[in-house]
């Protein structure tokens, strides 16, 4: 207040001196106005006061309360011209008043964006003079020199953690130019960059940049030992859900797999808006975000059945948030192999669509435990055949996958019985002339599921490693599992009965090149024979028993596109019913005895091309 009543009557004086110059006796003309800087003095601050200018932080000062200043110096002069003209005497000219508007708005705004960097650099000083326990100031680039960089910028000039020592853009215009005083390069760049500043990070500010572009930029920076932080997402930031600076590592989920495809609106709802909706292991990874689209696109009502006492409640309570107060959440505590449960359910609910997702998946423990791994996918099955078949229900689809291949594990072999269980029972449907809609939708891996190796590789990082892959060459598909869920809805609304959907997962990955990328995400370098000195170790431990060097998602190759880009449709040969039968009946009386050998040798009967490993370690 001080230095603004300093301003003012300066800024007063100076606009008449300045405005009467030429005028002959100035120095008597401006002692007769002396009178009014009291009152111009009084009078601004009051204004200033009482409008709450004092009451914003001046470190924080932006362009918008800065310009906040503009009305209040124009009423603080209209009040002094009503004054001027109270008090009688000469009168300024009427030029005069706006030249000390200007005066005093300009001055008034350079104080006090010269206060606030004062103050900034001040605060930087101290905190850096005795800085917290912990706390280091890290020498940082900043990857995007767009607007998300600038706003970036802005915001961490406030933050004594980082201290930001250039830009790096792909545009070579923008090289050797400057950002609010920072200097933009280009990415290559990098190692000069680095070696010259010290730089340890680099933040990514490119919100909406592609996935694979951001695969190859993390890739870079990585290589040179930096660590890598991102800002949100674009959505995330227009919904207002987070803020340009709520840096975080970047997580091997936001590069693998590929870029959201649109979804088809009609195909989307066709089997689940306005719909009674049955999910059978809906406490799962795939099962649990089938509810909450189910439920985001208008299901009326939605069973959730899940042998799992602890997966169902934690389902049951995400679901609840979710769910309007006309939906009716039925939580289930059953066993999805209970053909009478699962019919009464059915019945109760009116459902009208089952997505049946409940199966044992975990090659190892299943390769283990093979008697109750196929005992359990193999019943499932049947159960909810059963039901949809009493109940009348209109639309059963099985989630499958690529296992189910040319199988050569216990659990592959399993999911392919059972969609051979589906396939016969669209036969038996189309025979009847009606009948519920059955369909097999297969795809691969899925990130964040309970069975990716993900969440393992996270783990052993943090442990100290060795991160442990099975072989050098093994590749996998990844696909994000609201992705793949959003397409296994848009498949069963197309579905028209005995469809095997096929999902297009993009590149496959190589699993070594992934647990390397996850261990430099990490700050970590990996341990070889070229680097020695590095932190983590990757291991190759050899193929697991029925374990395939990569995965495959078409037996034969008759498949047909269908009306999205992404789902395809393949009609598969399945051995006649008369036949299936039989073979079915074999397995399933070798399982009545718990035994493991005939269960074997009547999967390989049933499963064309399936081997089993006689040095399978069974568990007795």
């Amino acid at each position: 207040m001080g230095i603004d009543g300093w301003l003012i009557a300066v800024c007063f004086i100076a606009a008449l001196v300045l405005r009467l110059s030429k005028q002959p006796g100035l120095e008597m003309i401006v002692a007769g106005h002396l009178e009014m800087v009291p009152w111009a003095v009084v009078t601004g601050l009051t204004v200033l006061y009482l409008s709450g200018w004092y009451r914003g932080l001046t470190r924080s000062s932006g362009s918008h309360s800065l310009y906040g200043l503009l009305p209040r110096t124009a009423l603080m002069v209209l009040l002094m011209l009503v004054i001027s003209r109270l008090l009688g005497g000469y009168q300024p000219p009427r030029s005069f008043w706006i030249l000390y508007w200007l005066l005093i708005s300009g001055t008034a705004i350079a104080s006090r964006i010269v206060m606030r960097d004062l103050l900034i650099l001040m605060l930087n000083r101290s905190q850096r003079r005795d800085p917290q326990p912990g706390h280091q100031v890290l020498r940082t680039l900043i990857y995007g020199a767009g607007s998300t960089g600038m706003r970036l910028l802005q915001e961490l000039r406030n933050d004594s953690r980082f201290q930001v020592v250039g830009f790096l853009d792909d545009q070579p215009s923008l090289q050797g130019r400057h950002l609010q005083n920072v200097r933009i390069h280009l990415p290559e760049q990098l190692s000069g960059l680095v070696a010259r500043h010290q730089v340890e990070q680099v933040l990514l500010a490119m919100p909406s940049v592609q996935r694979d572009r951001k695969r190859m930029l993390v890739d870079l920076l990585t290589n040179q030992g930096l660590k890598v932080l991102s800002i949100p997402s674009l959505a995330q930031l227009a919904s207002g859900q987070r803020l340009v600076t709520d840096l975080q590592p970047v997580a091997i989920e936001d590069l693998l797999g590929r870029e959201p495809s649109t979804p088809d609106p009609q195909l989307l709802t066709a089997a689940v808006a306005g719909k009674g909706v049955l999910v059978t292991g809906g406490g799962g990874s795939i099962g649990s975000e089938l509810c909450r689209q189910a439920l985001a696109l208008g299901a009326r009502c939605l069973v959730v059945v899940e042998r799992s006492e602890f997966a169902l409640y934690t389902a049951h309570l995400e679901l609840s948030k979710l769910c309007s107060a006309d939906v009716d959440l039925v939580p289930v505590l059953g066993d999805s192999t209970d053909a009478a449960h699962l019919t009464r359910l059915c019945r109760r609910y009116a459902v009208d669509t089952i997505f049946h997702a409940a199966a044992y998946k975990h090659v190892p423990m299943v390769e283990a435990n093979l008697c109750a791994g196929v005992a359990n996918n193999l019943h499932a099955t049947k159960a909810v055949i059963e039901a949809a078949w009493a109940a009348k229900v209109e639309r059963l689809t099985l989630i499958s996958t690529d296992k189910a291949v040319r199988p050569t594990n216990v659990m592959g072999a399993s999911k392919r019985v059972c969609e051979l269980l589906i396939q016969s029972a669209a036969r038996e449907t189309s025979k009847s002339g009606g009948g519920p809609v059955f369909s097999m939708v297969r795809f691969g891996n899925v990130l964040a599921s309970s069975g990716s190796v993900i969440p393992l590789f996270h783990q052993q990082i943090a442990e100290g490693g060795p991160v442990t892959v099975t072989h050098p060459a093994v590749t996998r598909y990844f696909m994000t599992i609201p992705e793949a869920v959003q397409l296994v809805l848009q498949a069963t609304g197309m579905a028209s009965g005995g469809d095997l959907f096929l999902l297009d997962m993009g590149e496959p990955v190589r699993i070594a090149d992934l647990a390397r990328q996850m261990i430099e995400l990490s700050g970590l370098r990996v341990r070889d024979q070229h680097h020695p000195e590095g932190d983590i170790e990757v291991a190759y431990t050899g193929l697991r028993p029925g374990e395939k060097l990569y995965e495959e998602l078409l037996i034969s190759d008759d498949d047909q596109p269908t009306r999205h880009p992404l789902i395809r449709r393949a009609r598969e040969p399945m051995s006649g019913h008369e036949e299936f039968g039989w073979k079915l009946s074999q397995l399933e009386q070798a399982l009545a005895a718990w035994d493991e050998a005939g269960t074997l040798d009547a999967l390989q009967r049933l499963v064309e091309g399936y081997t089993a490993d006689v040095g399978i370690p069974t568990h007795r």
